[in-house]
């Protein structure tokens, strides 16, 4: 039983390789991109400038709004402490379960 599953195994990696292995071109030329164009680099040049300033670098959703806050730091770090003494926010990993 064992050389039987030792024999299948080695017939199986063996297809699997045979499978894989393909007879190419050996610069690869098959993935070569074949165009053709009758536009000078500077038209490309100028094209190229005039989309680059229509379209935004920036990812959409990607400004942050800004808030200016009127609230004293002293006065939120009170009401803070008070709300971890009474209970309202919890404290530590775990936390409290309401």
């Amino acid at each position: 039983m064992n050389k039987a599953v030792r024999f299948l195994s080695v017939a199986a990696v063996a297809a699997f390789a045979a499978f894989g292995a393909h007879a190419d071109e050996a610069d690869a030329s098959q993935f070569a991109t074949k165009f053709e164009t009758n536009r000078t680099r500077a038209e490309v040049a100028a094209e190229a400038a005039t989309v680059a300033q229509t379209r935004s670098q920036e990812p959409a959703g990607s400004r942050v709004v800004t808030y200016k806050s009127t609230a004293d730091r002293a006065a939120v770090r009170a009401q803070a402490a008070e709300a971890l003494r009474t209970g309202q926010i919890s404290s530590g990993e775990i936390g409290n379960a309401m």
